[in-house]
This record gives C-alpha cells, sequence and structure tokens, in this order.
C-alpha cells in the first residue's frame, strides 16, 4: 500500500471554511469512484501551530495506483475545479507501507 499526503495552503482572499468544506465533500467523494483510492480523508481542523490549512491523508493499493489516480478523469476535475484555483501553496509526501 501507498500513503498519500498533502498539505495545501489557502490563499488569503476567499471564504475558507467553505472551500475548505468543498474541498473535504469532494475529494472523500472520491472514494469507491477511482481503482486503487482506498480511502481519504480530508483533515480541516488543524492545530493552530499546522503549516497549512488542509490535510489530505490517503491510501492507495499501490504506486501504480496513485499515478493512475493523479491523472484520472474524476480526480483532475477536482483538482482543477476547486482545489488549485483555491490553494497558494501544497507539498506533497508518499511512501509504502
Amino acid at each position: 500500500m501507498v500513503k498519500h499526503m498533502i498539505i495545501w495552503s489557502l490563499k488569503d482572499d476567499i471564504d475558507k471554511e467553505s472551500v475548505k468544506a468543498e474541498i473535504k465533500k469532494q475529494l472523500e467523494g472520491l472514494v469507491g469512484k477511482i481503482d486503487g483510492l482506498l480511502d481519504m480523508k480530508i483533515i480541516t481542523n488543524g492545530l493552530p501551530s499546522s503549516k497549512g490549512d488542509l490535510l489530505m491523508d490517503s491510501t492507495f493499493e499501490s504506486n501504480d495506483a496513485l499515478k493512475a489516480y493523479a491523472v484520472h478523469s474524476l480526480h483532475v476535475a477536482v483538482a482543477d475545479g476547486i482545489v488549485r484555483p483555491n490553494t497558494a501553496s501544497r507539498a506533497a509526501y508518499d511512501y509504502e507501507v
């Protein structure tokens, strides 16, 4: 299995709470729709010491499944539709479990 984690910082000129809720809804909604995506949790209530506004904690069957997810049309639609337009920075970390 492969863990894929991302921390995003949101842009300052947006309604952060509504954007966080929509990103959570749309990304977590991909589970069961994309082969190899086993689990997805979007954490929106980090402590003040956190470096970003959102954490994505996802699990994939394999590295190949993660690569397929990256270009899958459902994922790309969410990334291009709600995530990228509202984020200022992104840091990713992937590892095998």
